[in-house]
């Protein structure tokens, strides 16, 4: 499932851009969960409150929040999600680029162009799927770089997710999450070492005795039993990446 965002203040361009999507949604494999706006700021609350949204069309020019500030308090919330910038005038163009946005369509050119842009970004999002994971909370949904992740630890009944900067306990079995981060389609790179505890081998610097140390200072135990298989695992892992 693809979570969609339309936002712009005048409703015949939301509908516009509605029919045009789910149109489009019969020709693609991805299944389609389309939102509309006409108010940016109701969009951007609805984000701060939890909403995920994998692909957002914004227009540029709107009462209130304007798409480009919108975009940027988006990314806050949805650092990996795809924005579209839509807009009658071309001389936001090279702006919308230096936000990094995933497209830019004229408003004249929607017909030609949205189709193209959505086959495109469901094609990138589907690609980019195993790259990531879904933390849910029961306010939050929330998608994260699986790279981004340092390590897991147990926290009674939570599998508590350490970021750089941040924490994320989710109410799942460390076990449960360890077999959906090494599913068939990634490439694995977690291995528990110690029975509260996953690493993401990504941010192994090295293993001295029973120590693993993360490129962030962290220290991690591993147990007696599992050093063995700690060591054979990230031997290999480095040398699977020479």
């Amino acid at each position: 499932m693809i979570r969609i965002a339309v936002c712009d203040d005048e409703q015949c361009f939301v509908e516009q851009i509605h029919t045009i999507l789910s149109e489009q949604a019969k020709e693609i494999s991805s299944a389609l969960h389309i939102s509309t706006y006409t108010d940016s700021g109701q969009l951007l609350y609805d984000v701060e409150e939890g909403a995920h949204f994998d692909l957002l069309f914004l227009d540029i020019e709107m009462p209130g929040t304007d798409g480009m500030s919108l975009a940027g308090a988006i990314r806050r919330f949805l650092p990996l999600a795809l924005i579209v910038f839509i807009t009658s005038h071309t001389k936001y163009a090279v702006k919308a680029f230096e936000l990094s946005v995933f497209r830019y369509i004229p408003k004249p050119e929607l017909a030609a162009c949205l189709p193209l842009a959505l086959k495109d970004a469901c094609r990138l999002l589907e690609r980019n799927s195993n790259d990531t994971y879904v933390i849910e909370s029961p306010r939050r949904v929330r998608k994260i770089a699986v790279d981004d992740i340092l390590y897991i630890y147990k926290d009674q009944k939570y599998a508590v997710f350490v970021l750089e900067n941040e924490e994320l306990p989710v109410r799942r079995p460390l076990e449960q999450v360890l077999a959906e981060l090494c599913g068939e389609e990634r490439d694995g790179g977690f291995l528990m070492v110690e029975r509260g505890y996953i690493v993401n081998l990504f941010h192994v610097d090295k293993m001295e005795g029973n120590e693993l140390f993360l490129d962030d200072g962290t220290t991690i135990p591993v147990s007696r039993r599992h050093q063995r298989e700690v060591r054979e695992s990230i031997t290999s892992y480095w040398r699977a990446r020479l």
